[in-house]
């Protein structure tokens, strides 16, 4: 008799088999900045964040604290801990914080108990990270992806912390802001979840104010708002191909935080409406979830939902647009892929191609749009763009359709709620 073979499913769903991919993904990717390790460069945002860390240990002036800055202030503890590494293997010591805090998200959708479809959604963001490795490992927002998804993996069992986890991240880069009113509009233990989230910020708030650093507290939210419409923001969609066509766009460089943003045309316009149209956004999601919360359904599900919503709104509505806010959906998708399986199968085969897209216009081609203002390039960012607009759509027809009287939404595989405050 011939031994019985696992089938692929079974070897695939092994832990192991799911932190071999994980290696393999995390060494390509060393090999890959090997060369500018080695000659003590970095990649991308990186050469930024090290200069601001070697700026406050050398000189003692602190980016949030002493200048205005664009990131939250705690933005720079993870800054510091890769300057651990000294300014010439700063890069090495980038990699491998982002090492250490995507094994974490990888474990955490392996291994709590309110996944099923844990290591399908280990593999998907593996792929993505895979696709999106050079903004995975450049930019601050590769750090706060994975604490997100840890973040909103231990929300089922344990809000409060979740809302810490979360809140930390929100200080790091302000976009899980969105995953933290997800979670206070849905989850039953809100008030846990508030002073959590209070607490995480008072604590942020008083290193900043000891510091003397109380004018430049919230210089990041400043920062966005002088800012024009960035090249490959979804709503500077227009105002590109008026650029490409030569109808009275142009690009402008804003050398104050290395972007290219279009100016003229109906970029200028565009941009003013942003802000109130995010905020306008932001409100009717929010009412949608509390609506939601007065029906038959699971509250894990409405955070995930919630949250995709509120996260693709800030995108949609963002004058920014920068490539590596795909990072946002990648957190906010894994997690719903770990939860919900294939009822999140549309979301997730849409985020691959939206990776797959971004990747193509930056790096791999934005010089032809910057310069050439190529058709076929901004043709891809069109598309990006459209689908991630479509991302947007899908979560708010799922709230829509949770409110909507009649609908029980009780039929989810779910079982986990977001609350069990009489047993703690």
């Amino acid at each position: 008799m011939h031994a019985h073979r696992p089938g692929l499913t079974a070897i695939l769903s092994k832990k192991g088999s799911v932190l071999a991919v994980f290696a393999a993904v995390h060494i390509l990717f060393l090999l890959l900045l090997t060369p500018r390790i080695a000659a003590g460069n970095t990649y991308g945002d990186v050469s930024l964040y090290r200069d601001w860390a070697f700026l406050g240990l050398n000189e003692g002036t602190w980016q949030g604290v002493d200048v205005p800055w664009v990131y939250p202030i705690a933005a720079m503890f993870p800054m510091l801990a890769a300057a651990l590494f000294g300014p010439a293997q700063y890069m090495l010591g980038w990699f491998l914080l982002c090492t250490v805090l995507n094994l974490g998200a990888v474990l955490a959708l392996l291994t709590h108990p309110a996944v099923r479809f844990g290591w399908q959604a280990a593999y998907l963001w593996l792929l993505l990270t895979a696709i999106l490795g050079p903004l995975s490992f450049s930019r601050v927002d590769g750090l706060s992806g994975p604490i997100v998804v840890v973040g909103l993996v231990l929300a089922a069992s344990h809000p409060a912390i979740a809302s810490a986890v979360l809140s930390v991240a929100t200080w790091i880069k302000v976009w899980p802001a969105a995953v933290v009113l997800a979670l206070l509009m849905s989850s039953r233990a809100w008030l846990r979840v508030l002073v959590a989230g209070m607490a995480v910020s008072a604590f942020m708030v008083c290193g900043v104010l000891a510091g003397g650093g109380a004018r430049n507290l919230l210089g990041f939210i400043q920062a966005q708002g002088e800012r024009g419409m960035q090249l490959e923001a979804p709503l500077t969609t227009p105002g590109l191909w008026q650029a490409v066509l030569d109808m009275g766009t142009h690009i402008h460089p804003n050398f104050a935080i290395t972007t290219m943003e279009i100016r003229g045309g109906l970029a200028d316009p565009v941009g003013a409406l942003m802000n109130p149209l995010l905020a306008v956004t932001v409100v009717l999601i929010s009412l949608l979830i509390l609506a939601a919360t007065r029906r038959k359904t699971e509250r894990l599900d409405l955070l995930l939902v919630g949250a995709l919503a509120l996260v693709s709104a800030m995108i949609v509505f963002n004058k920014v647009g920068s490539p590596q806010f795909m990072i946002w959906l990648v957190a906010v998708v894994s997690v719903g892929v770990a939860v919900n399986g294939w009822r999140w199968a549309v979301p997730a085969a849409t985020l691959v191609v939206v990776a797959i897209l971004t990747t193509l216009v930056y790096p791999l081609l934005y010089m032809q749009l910057l310069i050439g203002l190529n058709p076929g390039v901004a043709a891809l960012l069109t598309a990006r763009n459209a689908l991630v607009v479509m991302l947007l759509g899908w979560a708010v027809l799922k709230l829509v359709g949770i409110v909507r009287p009649g609908r029980t939404h009780a039929e989810a595989p779910v079982t986990t709620r977001l609350v069990a405050p009489s047993n703690r």
